[in-house]
């Protein structure tokens, strides 16, 4: 029944521990009252009743591994169990005159918590109609002094404190929960993109070591050619084949060269200055149409200087091409600098963001911006990107900040001059 439940978020084991508690106090709960208060309780019915709970949890034990991990339907199941072994215990000790009445959320916040919201809505709906069976259909909550009864009017308000208590606890940590498991996934893909971006400088590094490695074997290959070329004569098959190695060895030797440029000029610890990485920013999103206007400029002091840093140059990179995309025709890269700070702010003459947009820009998975033109109106604009994007750049001491300006959106990014020019993952 449980064993095709790999990859769930609840473990089997996580609610036979949860199952045993409830049943040491549920079992400690009727000792104590039956024994030291001496009130009549059914007391071999309720035990008989925690006995089943118990009995579960042996039987799960026996027949699954610790580790088993269950699906959304089957984590349902074993709540919804919870919840009707709940119900049966308050219909022998009173129903909803029990005060342990309100045990009623403790599934329903668990699955709340762990599970989609089809099933916690399911549970919930079971845990409504239990507590108002109860209503009717309970034994007399017993005294020391006989039954007693309570008026119906405080047991109605006793089902209401309990249904609004499930619709609002179960809602609030749902949303809770949603929020953290957005941002986890987010915060993932992150460094997955991070660790992209290095593996990518890694393999920079790889290919100039390549380079220089073979350079040694293919000169010795290609001075050998040429004696050779010298010893033959100039006419026959064995000249061309010859001729033909050396050029091919040559031409080995220009691709390694070009290759050993490439890693000079973007080594993943070449510095650049904050002019040329912009330009190394906006590069790959000059061709859809769209100009894109750079401006550095700053104060007397020095341009800053950075190590390359994948970082900023995907974090700047992503904010550049959501600009392009709602951009009508211009986007504008404006660096600047003084002695303390260093700013890069991305304009771009598009619709600009909606305020309700503007005030959650940087959460996960914030799916719109703005109305779009022509052909790109119905896709999907800010979200995950826009996240990692902000997540790297403060991690490298920067401040991202959005805001609508005369013609379009406006987003800012601030270093602290040092912060920019260490060029390390502050986070």
């Amino acid at each position: 029944m449980f064993g095709r439940t790999v990859g769930g978020r609840l473990r089997l084991d996580t609610l036979g521990k949860l199952r045993w508690l409830a049943v040491g106090g549920q079992t400690a709960a009727v000792l104590v009252v039956s024994g030291a208060f001496d009130i009549a309780l059914p007391l071999l019915a309720c035990l008989v009743v925690i006995a089943v709970s118990a009995a579960l949890n042996v039987v799960l034990r026996l027949t699954f591994p610790l580790t088993t991990r269950l699906d959304s339907d089957r984590a349902a199941m074993l709540l919804a169990f919870d919840i009707l072994q709940l119900a049966a215990l308050l219909s022998l000790t009173g129903g909803l005159q029990n005060p342990f009445a309100l045990l009623f959320l403790a599934p329903v916040l668990i699955s709340a918590t762990a599970l989609p919201p089809p099933q916690t809505t399911l549970l919930g709906l079971l845990a409504f109609c239990c507590a108002s069976l109860l209503i009717p259909f309970h034994l007399p909550l017993p005294w020391p002094d006989g039954s007693f009864e309570l008026p119906k009017l405080y047991l109605l308000g006793v089902w209401v404190a309990v249904t609004l208590s499930l619709v609002f606890i179960s809602t609030y940590a749902w949303r809770v929960a949603e929020e953290n498991r957005q941002m986890s996934e987010a915060l993932a893909a992150t460094e997955l993109v991070l660790a992209r971006e290095q593996h990518i400088s890694a393999l920079d590094g790889l290919a100039a070591a390549a380079a220089h490695e073979l350079g040694t074997p293919l000169a010795t290959i290609r001075l050998v050619a040429r004696e050779l070329e010298r010893s033959m004569p100039d006419e026959g098959p064995m000249k061309d084949d010859i001729v033909l190695l050396r050029e091919q060895v040559d031409r080995c030797r220009d691709i390694l060269r070009k290759l050993t440029s490439l890693h000079e000029e973007g080594a993943p610890h070449a510095q650049m200055a904050l002019s040329t990485l912009i330009e190394e920013v906006a590069a790959p999103h000059r061709e859809f149409g769209v100009e894109i206007a750079i401006v550095a400029r700053g104060s007397d002091a020095a341009e800053p200087v950075v190590l390359r840093n994948p970082a900023i140059l995907y974090g700047l990179g992503n904010l550049v091409e959501n600009a392009v995309d709602f951009a009508r025709a211009k986007v504008w890269i404006d660096a600047g600098w003084t002695a303390d700070q260093v700013a890069v702010t991305i304009t771009d003459d598009g619709p600009g963001f909606s305020p309700e947009v503007l005030a959650r820009l940087g959460d996960p998975y914030l799916t719109t911006r703005g109305p779009r033109s022509g052909e790109d109106r119905e896709r999907p604009g800010l979200g995950l990107g826009v996240f990692i994007a902000k997540t790297l750049l403060e991690r490298t001491g920067g401040r991202v900040e959005f805001e609508n300006g005369a013609t379009g959106a406006v987003v800012r990014v601030v270093w602290p001059r040092t912060s920019f020019e260490d060029g390390r993952d502050q986070g």
